[in-house]
């Protein structure tokens, strides 16, 4: 996959049809109330771009799909003005998969008179509109000019050799599809139809074929069966010479197969209707075909004996194996879904795909529509918690979660490319609405870096994405890319693979020699960069593998990218300069492998006339290309190296025949290329030689000759580079501040990165940069840069989890349960496992290795297990619990409890639900080191701690067939003080309002004040709070030391919140959030009694508790305001209940629950003697998806 560009198209642009396209198809468009009438063909078995739910991964636009034909494209129908119609033109490669077209509305449209005065004069004669002077501000013309840097138009017409060919009898055909062989052939075939849009299907066809060039054709449609009705017309990418065609399923369903490049055909009878193709990439004769049905089958003989591979397959999500990363070649990637509506991501062999053959790479479901395999590279969605998670499997190695900046938030991923074993993603975050960021990754395709933010997004004709991103062809890491600014787009270019990213700089002058005053930053040039194959459709962008100096661009200068004021521009040094080549849309396109430009303008008029550039663009001569003016409907160029020929397909009147002329450039040139007609070329940057850690000569025809070049001659040489600090990104996690340096951001630990390292092992430390991908720099810097093996640490076990492998609370009763032990740090080779399952069984591992692929258990019986995880090494031990229901469905449950109480003080915890009503429930309290739960039947329990401490409290809640859970810790306390604190606004514009993003700042802002004040770091504990705008509170604690002495008191207490206010007053708190973002931290105020929640949630007896608040309070101010102090008097600060926005409704006064006390509170065992209306522990049968929204409490006591 080479070229970019989520629904943009290959790189080549429309140079494409001039050279190598093979396959042009076209149609009749308009003919149903604006837009194409072109039926939907097989639907696309190329990329394609529909509406999808948010967080959607989505295949790029050059992703190896099945091969079906393109959308047609045709000549206007009687009935519409040619001006108007919307034309999509697009071409099959050699993979077989269409690129994809990307059409614009609010192209510039002229008068009548202005296109006669255009079509007279071919678009010389006046200068751009709309030039932007003086940095930006329009001013009068300059009567200055150099006419040495005019674009030079030669007015004398000269001709063409040409030859032109009527396909009789087909007048009323309004489709055609057109393949040529190429590659030495003189071979073309053209498969003519009749579509009638009101019966919805094809009524007529005819098959034509051209042996010399396409001077003339026979008609074949007695070779097919004069009353055979043919659709479809396939081509093998691997070998030109096999045809295939389709006829229409609603008269027949057969093939029609040719192994002479459509000399003779043989028909073959389907049992069943294709709806698209595949060809393998390598195997001539291997090909998928995927039916209107759903079901894929496979043949071995080029369609003409088939096999079922499988049913209830996804549409365009089937794929041949890779060469390199499959051993087996017939091996088939599909995404198929179950009886019950899942997906699931299957392989298997084409010719032996049995249930007991079929193996499934990824464990589990899989989010519908979202597998891509793609080079080396194979991607799934699975959304869980709402949000949706990326896997990424490397050389069809084990799945890895693909690992994004911490607070990214994706909702919607496009795999763009996967070039040179590098993943560019577009992802648009949870705060984009009409842009994406450019993401790009390490070589595994794990580790995603930013690599552009905020580049423009649209919507295309059928709602597909289209992303303003264009790789250049011939050029390794150059792209153009559109990036909106404070709502203006701009343009920019990037020589490095994201790296650095600049704006373009306009032409010096104009296309008169007029000097065009436009200066950096405030004015540049704008590109259009939608890739359209189709020759009417602006925003056009071309470049070439075999012309890597040369870009052809619409687009305008001024202070940002506009669809009005569109001028053609062209760029002979790979976008260092650009030329103004035409003030009007003109298709640009390449010629003897980009030695001559041929343009052909826009217009709505027939037209006998295009223009040829043998410099570069600089100069222009007018030719004639039939005597006669052709409205033109497409052109299809000489598959091959030389490009010399091109048959452009038109007609002279609405109801005429299909005109096809031949244009044959030979003529042009005075003899082939010599060595002395070559100049060398140096790629560069703005004068920097080196790029991409090389630096590249290439071969350039000098100007003033007019040979032809024939065979793409390539870089002279490639020298490699001294490695500086520019070869080198970011690391993940790591972020480039203003100075250059790449510093951790606020949420990554460079620690982390060693976890899962043992004794005596090596693991690679990051320095924070890592080397740009396919860069070929050598010494310098590179050792300096590079992350250094490193031993690693003996660490104690810490962070132990035990989970079930789907992720699930639930187990079924006498079926396999998988339980997987994952540890955060700890030698993982010299660790000593014990699992209790809580059923009288218990096993025994010597270190994590052994339990990779899980560990599995069957209960026998229903009830609520206590699975308990013991790990031990020499350094030191942790364990873990897992409640496991062998047997509920619940959206949300968040347990609402304050972070700080005192002790002694009851304190009420409620389980608050999402949604509200969800009928019977049943609540399992987990606190403290009780072994066994307790159970109510009310979502709120109250109760005491008699000492201090950190308490952890989990209530999980039985709905139905869910269960779900919540986990918060409480620190007690016999005083402490609190403050509320707020901050600057600009913190809002990044709080996505999710508890990670509080946990985080929260130790962020502890940090700061910390070392601002030198309060030591146990005296505090921050705890930001849900909603906007942000604000946080502090806690000011009593501390003492291990032994239990030099314990603060209430005056310490008292002493360390007034130096707090004292700094927060005088703004010495702050923290930067990420480079150039600085947060200021104010205090609020000082809370001297419980805050209340006042929201009509509460009861009357909280209001009668707020009413002691307020005489409370009203003590402790008097208390302040005279410094006195009265004994008996503990002043503490209780935490309002957390309650996120997000999962909490209004509820009516009457609608509250009531508190339990703990003398309230009931065992099993007395539910069951109650006869509650409600299953019984140890009788539920229930299986669900474990949903848990287990949260750590958002503050931080470190």
């Amino acid at each position: 996959m080479g070229k970019v560009g989520a629904g943009g198209g290959s790189s080549a642009g429309l140079s494409a049809l001039f050279a190598g396209a093979g396959l042009l198809v076209f149609c009749a468009p308009g003919a149903c109330g604006g837009g194409s009438c072109c039926p939907q063909l097989h639907p696309s078995s190329g990329p394609r771009w529909v509406p999808t739910p948010g967080g959607s991964l989505h295949q790029g636009p050059q992703s190896r799909a099945p091969a079906t034909p393109p959308p047609l494209l045709g000549r206007p129908l009687f009935s519409v003005a040619p001006g108007d119609r919307a034309l999509s033109l697009e071409r099959v490669r050699d993979t077989g998969a269409p690129v994809a077209v990307a059409p614009r509305s609010g192209r510039r449209r002229r008068s009548g008179a202005d296109r006669e005065k255009a079509d007279q004069g071919e678009g010389s004669s006046r200068s751009p509109r709309g030039v932007l002077r003086d940095g930006g501000q329009p001013q009068p013309e300059t009567p200055e000019r150099d006419p040495d840097k005019a674009t030079r138009f030669r007015m004398e017409e000269l001709k063409l050799t040409s030859t032109t060919f009527a396909l009789t009898g087909d007048s009323a055909h309004n489709q055609a599809m057109v393949h040529w062989s190429g590659h030495n052939s003189s071979v073309i075939l053209i498969l003519t139809k009749l579509y009638d849009y009101n019966l919805g299907s094809i009524t007529e066809s005819s098959l034509w074929r051209s042996t010399d060039y396409g001077t003339t054709y026979e008609k074949l449609n007695d070779k097919v069966g004069l009353k055979t009705i043919l659709s479809y017309l396939y081509v093998c990418p691997t070998n030109k010479r096999k045809i295939m065609l389709l006829t229409d399923p609603e008269i027949e369903s057969s093939l029609l197969i040719s192994s002479d490049e459509g000399a003779t055909y043989q028909k073959y009878r389907l049992s069943f209707y294709i709806q698209s193709l595949l060809f393998h990439p390598k195997q001539e004769d291997w090909i998928l075909a995927y039916s209107q049905d759903q079901k894929l089958y496979s043949s071995a003989e080029f369609g003409r004996r088939w096999q079922l591979i499988q049913e209830g397959v996804v549409p365009n999500r089937f794929y041949w194996s890779v060469m390199g990363s499959n051993k087996e070649p017939d091996l088939v990637h599909l995404e198929a879904r179950t009886v019950d509506g899942h997906s699931q991501y299957l392989t298997c062999r084409m010719q032996n795909c049995t249930e007991a053959n079929r193996n499934r790479p990824f464990p589990g479901y899989i989010d519908p529509d979202s597998l891509i395999v793609q080079d080396d590279y194979v991607f799934v969605q699975l959304t869980s918690g709402g949000r949706p998670h990326y896997y990424v499997s490397y050389r069809r190695n084990a799945f890895a979660q693909m690992k994004l900046p911490k607070y990214a938030l994706p909702k919607d991923m496009h795999v763009i490319s996967t070039d040179e074993n590098q993943v560019f993603a577009a992802v648009q975050e949870w705060n984009q609405n009409d842009t994406y960021n450019l993401y790009i990754s390490d070589t595994r395709g794990v580790y995603f870096t930013l690599a552009l933010e905020n580049v423009q997004s649209s919507r295309g004709p059928e709602g597909n994405v289209m992303i303003d991103l264009y790789e250049v062809a011939g050029i390794k890491g150059m792209f153009l890319a559109n990036k909106k600014i404070d709502n203006q787009v701009k343009t920019f270019i990037t020589y490095n693979k994201g790296r650095d990213w600049h704006l373009l700089q306009a032409p010096d002058t104009d296309l008169r020699g007029d000097p065009v005053h436009c200066l950096l930053p405030y004015c540049s040039l704008h590109l259009h960069l939608k890739v359209s194959e189709n020759p009417y459709t602006s925003g056009i962008i071309a470049s070439r593998e075999t012309a890597p100096s040369i870009i052809v661009a619409s687009g305008n200068i001024g202070s940002e990218l506009s669809d009005s004021d569109i001028s053609m521009f062209v760029s002979s040094d790979a976008g260092n300069t650009w030329r103004q080549i035409f003030e009007e849309e003109h298709s640009v396109l390449y010629l003897d492998q980009g030695g001559v430009l041929v343009a052909m303008k826009h217009t709505s008029l027939p037209i006998r006339h295009l223009w040829l550039s043998f410099d570069e663009g600089r100069s222009w001569s007018k030719y004639s290309f039939t005597s006669i003016p052709l409205f033109v409907d497409g052109v299809l160029g000489e598959p091959g190296e030389e490009t010399l020929i091109m048959t452009v397909f038109g007609h002279f009147s609405h109801r005429s025949e299909w005109q096809l002329v031949k244009v044959d450039y030979k003529s042009i040139f005075d003899r082939r290329c010599a060595e002395e007609d070559y100049r060398p070329w140096q790629l560069h940057s703005q004068g920097e030689a080196c790029i991409m850690g090389a630096k590249r000569i290439y071969k350039k025809r000098k100007s003033e000759r007019k040979c032809m070049q024939g065979k793409y001659a390539g870089a002279m040489e490639s020298e490699p580079c001294v490695c500086t600090e520019a070869d080198f990104d970011c690391d993940y996690g790591y972020e480039r501040h203003s100075n250059g340096q790449c510093l951790p951001a606020f949420w990554f630990n460079p620690s982390s990165l060693s976890k899962d390292c043992s004794l005596g092992q090596s693991y690679l430390n990051s320095t924070g940069y890592r080397k740009v991908v396919s860069n070929n720099c050598t010494d310098g810097v590179r050792e300096q840069y590079t992350a250094k093996p490193q031993k690693c640490p003996g660490k104690a076990p810490r962070g132990l989890r035990i989970v079930t492998a789907d992720g699930k609370l639930t187990a079924e009763q006498g079926h396999n349960v998988t339980l997987m032990v994952q540890l955060e740090e700890g030698d993982v080779q010299r660790t000593f496992i014990q699992v209790d399952f809580g059923d009288g069984i218990a096993v025994s591992y010597v270190n994590l290795s052994s339990m990779e692929d899980g560990i599995k258990h069957v209960y026998h019986n229903v009830g609520i297990f206590r699975v308990t995880v013991r790990v031990d090494n020499s350094l030191g031990s942790d364990s873990a619990v897992l409640y496991l229901h062998v047997t509920c469905p619940l959206e949300h449950v968040h347990l609402a409890l304050p972070f700080v109480t005192t002790k002694n003080k009851e304190v009420n915890a409620t389980a608050v639900l999402w949604p509200s009503q969800v009928g019977t429930l049943t609540y399992v309290w987990w606190y403290g080191n009780n072994t066994e739960p307790l159970i109510t039947l009310e979502g709120s329990i109250s109760f005491k701690f008699t000492s201090e401490g950190m308490n952890t409290i989990t209530v999980q809640v039985s709905a139905g067939n869910a269960i779900l859970q919540d986990t918060k810790t409480i620190a007690v306390y016999e005083e402490f003080r609190s403050l509320r604190l707020s901050f600057s606004p600009n913190l809002d514009d990044y709080n996505p309002d999710i508890p990670e993003w509080r946990r985080d700042i929260s130790r962020v802002i502890k940090k700061s004040l910390v070392e601002a004040t030198g309060v030591p770091s146990p005296h505090i504990l921050v705890a930001v709070l849900p909603g906007l705008p942000t604000a946080a509170e502090l806690f000011v604690l009593p501390y003492q030391d291990p032994t239990g002495e030099n314990k603060r008191s209430a005056e310490d207490l008292e002493q360390i919140s007034e130096l707090l206010i004292h700094k927060l007053n005088q703004n010495s708190v702050h923290f930067e959030l990420k480079p150039g973002i600085q947060v200021l931290v104010h205090a609020a105020h000082l809370t001297a009694a419980p805050l209340i929640d006042l929201t009509p949630t509460h009861s009357g007896s909280a209001m009668l508790m707020l009413l002691s608040v307020v005489f409370v309070g009203l003590a402790v101010f008097v208390i302040y305001k005279f410094k006195r102090k009265i004994p008996g008097i503990n002043v503490y600060a209780q935490m309002q209940n957390e309650k996120e926005r997000e999962m909490v409704s209004q509820v009516s006064p009457t609608e509250s629950r009531p508190h339990i006390s703990q003398t309230e509170l009931r065992r099993p065992g007395q539910l069951i003697d109650e006869k509650v209306e409600s299953q019984l522990l140890g009788s539920i049968s229930i299986v669900a998806e474990n949903q848990s929204t287990k949260e750590i409490p958002t503050y931080v006591n470190v």
